[in-house]
């Protein structure tokens, strides 16, 4: 994995993109000139995006574009592919992440990951928060417990498994087991949430709850969320990043407040795909 830091690169055109009005809002997450090449293929192309603090922040673009592969460089599960090269800068709370001397369990632990699909590890619900507690050296057990009942509390399913708690979390329906891995990710306490499409898998009334969630989880955490379905990104989205293809990579065509993105987009392309008229 290679990170590439240079004053010179490209930025995304003005023509492509629009900033948003509200430039005073802090950003816990900044990603500055980011660009992503695998395989020497261009995934997505250099953009600049802030991730603004106790917001609702959501990617949305066809598949393919980019959208994951931008969670991926701020977790820098990245990493993991030898051919993968990043250029660009990207501050997490003010601090570039892609400094060698970076501490990765620290990121990962500031900036919660949840996927498409829920991942709840196969044992009890107890044990799912157990082991990544203790990894992150927790050690007293009654403080494990606190940060579960507490985590659980904040997504609404303590009173759902408090008496089940050493039963299998496989055996909790899909929305609760979203739910539980939201609940995992936050008795760590981090300061940013990433959501990787987290209703897609979902039916209508867990999507409902996961979202109405979402929204309360905002007045403590930065969050951002990958999203194809453009209904719940006008839902529950306060800033919308619009990405595209160009020359079959991704772009960042267009970031602006939701109503703006929805109602009066600066781009005829982003106007096309959010009523649906683009395939």
């Amino acid at each position: 994995m290679t990170y590439i830091q240079s004053p010179h690169l490209k930025a995304v055109p003005e023509d492509y993109k629009s900033a948003p009005n509200s430039t005073q809002l802090p950003a816990y997450i900044d990603l500055q000139s980011v660009s992503l090449t695998i395989q020497n293929k261009t995934i997505f192309e250099p953009l600049s995006l802030p991730i603004y603090k106790h917001h609702i922040n959501t990617l949305i673009g066809p598949s393919g574009c980019g959208k994951s592969s931008i969670i991926n460089c701020i977790t820098r599960l990245t990493d993991y592919i030898n051919t993968a090269k990043v250029h660009g800068s990207l501050f997490v709370n003010d601090q570039n992440i892609f400094e060698k001397n970076t501490d990765l369990i620290g990121l990962r632990r500031n900036v919660g990951m949840i996927f498409q699909k829920p991942l709840p590890f196969p044992m009890s619900i107890r044990k799912n928060f157990e082991l990544p507690l203790k990894e992150h050296g927790i050690k007293s057990a009654d403080e494990r417990i606190d940060k579960m009942e507490n985590a659980l509390r904040d997504v609404g399913l303590w009173s759902e498994v408090a008496n089940r708690l050493n039963k299998s979390a496989l055996q909790l329906s899909g929305g609760q087991q979203q739910r539980l891995c939201i609940a995992r990710v936050l008795a760590l306490q981090p300061k940013a949430l990433l959501l990787d499409e987290p209703c897609s898998a979902l039916d209508p009334i867990a999507t409902r709850i996961i979202e109405e969630l979402i929204q309360e989880l905002k007045k403590r955490y930065t969050i951002l969320i990958v999203t194809h379905n453009l209904s719940q990104a006008k839902r529950i989205a306060d800033y919308v990043a619009f990405m595209w293809y160009n020359d079959n990579h991704g772009k960042l065509v267009e970031h602006n407040h939701s109503n703006i993105i929805f109602n009066n987009p600066s781009n005829p392309i982003t106007a096309a795909y959010v009523q649906g008229l683009t395939e």
